[in-house]
């Protein structure tokens, strides 16, 4: 399967991260909104047009239009802006962008041909995804995960290429193929490496531990499209396990793949990519879910990771993993997650 391995490579020395009929509106009003306050209604796609359609043959068209079904566009509410008239909020900012600021006034009619698009896009994906870490508990009965402004940069990256840096704790997200920031599962997983760096600053100064947060990103991504389709009743016709589907329409063979979370490798098959090695982490992640529940595993999943290292191994973080599953849910959720991690052949576990 080919991938890009030059998105989010690990550097200790610098622990830079990377790597129609429009469906009905939705809705839900921002805590501490204003009763019968209107949100901006924003058009976006549903996590990414493979993935809505099913269509392995779509093709980046050097961004235009016509590319892409106008059914793979849905619209959504902004949510949780600050007021200030721009993409910035309580969870997420557009720090800077190519060309024009988007304008909220005009955010129900971008598409993917325009810069702004994608300015909304990681708008609403960086907040639906701080949404889903508080509705799973994190920032009021356990410890907040990333609760914080993000901000992000649109299209500043001139490679096709997107990468979280501790240096200023931002995302950026590159251009070229299709725009990064165009597919909610690449947006998801950077964002995934900024949840890391907030449990754990300067996360990933290890082969391994870089091969977690590679995973990490993978499986957040994964999990928040799937919450967010089941969420808002969006169709999802390609694989699940398959992460960035639409972004991989440039570099890879149908069925189109960055990366998958259910691969078959084990411990044994580390290779020192933290992108590859990372599938043996992501696939463990990815049974803890089906043996216990998105809910139950995902509270487990990243409780976990407050308490690892930053040049963490596979077998301390799946001790810690396993730990918290005993301490948060007890014996049998302990043994579901020692079992996925025993599977994955992880030593010592």
């Amino acid at each position: 399967m080919a991938r890009r391995t030059s998105r989010g490579l690990i550097a200790a020395a610098t622990a830079t991260v990377a790597l129609c009929t429009m469906a009905a509106p939705v809705s839900a009003q921002p805590a501490g909104a204003t009763a019968g306050t209107a949100l901006p209604q924003a058009r976006i796609f549903m996590v990414n047009p493979v993935q809505s359609s099913g269509d392995q043959a779509l093709t980046d068209g050097k961004d235009g239009n016509a590319a892409v079904p106008e059914s793979a566009y849905t619209v959504a509410a902004l949510r949780n802006l600050d007021g200030s008239g721009s993409l910035s909020g309580r969870w997420a900012t557009v720090r800077s962008d190519t060309g024009a600021s988007a304008r909220l006034a005009d955010v129900g009619t971008y598409s993917r041909t325009d810069d702004q698009f994608e300015q909304v896009m990681a708008y609403f994906w960086v907040n639906e995804a701080q949404e889903y870490l508080q509705a799973l508990g994190f920032g009021s009965e356990l410890p907040g995960a990333n609760d914080r402004v993000q901000p992000v940069r649109i299209n500043q990256w001139g490679a096709d290429n997107s990468y979280f840096t501790d240096k200023k704790a931002e995302i950026r997200f590159g251009k070229g193929g299709v725009d990064d920031a165009e597919d909610a599962e690449i947006v998801l997983h950077e964002y995934g490496h900024a949840v890391h760096h907030a449990q754990v600053p300067g996360f990933g100064t290890s082969p391994e531990a870089g091969a977690i947060g590679e995973a990490f990103g993978d499986y957040l991504a994964v999990a928040v499209g799937v919450h967010a389709g089941t969420k808002y009743g969006w169709p999802l016709k390609a694989d699940p396990a398959c992460v960035g589907d639409w972004d991989a329409v440039s570099y890879s063979a149908a069925p189109h793949c960055l990366r998958r979370i259910d691969e078959d490798k084990v411990y044994a098959d580390r290779t020192g990519e933290v992108h590859a090695d990372g599938e043996i982490w992501s696939r463990a992640l990815w049974d803890i879910r089906g043996a216990l529940g998105a809910r139950t595993a995902d509270r487990i999943i990243v409780n976990a990771q407050f308490g690892f290292r930053a040049d963490t191994s596979f077998k301390d973080a799946a001790l810690t993993t396993i730990a918290t599953a005993q301490r948060m849910y007890g014996a049998d959720a302990a043994s579901a997650v020692r079992e996925a991690f025993r599977a994955r052949q992880i030593p010592g576990v």
